[in-house]
């Protein structure tokens, strides 16, 4: 596997809510970013982890090139 292959995590530039973070999660997995946002809405009402996880991932994925 050479280096062009391998698959990175970025926060998208175009198709983002907030800061990107979902949309690129959904790249990054290949579905769509409806279902990984409401994934997140659902875990914030479930519990509240997913907050904490959407801050962090927006400080450190660095948005796409």
């Amino acid at each position: 596997m050479s280096n062009n292959d391998v698959k990175r995590l970025y926060r998208s530039r175009d198709n983002r809510m907030i800061a990107g973070v979902c949309a690129g999660l959904a790249t990054y997995v290949d579905i769509d970013p409806t279902i990984v946002r409401l994934l997140f809405v659902l875990g914030l009402f479930a519990g509240g982890a997913t907050f904490w996880a959407y801050l962090v991932m927006m400080l450190i994925v660095p948005e796409e090139p």
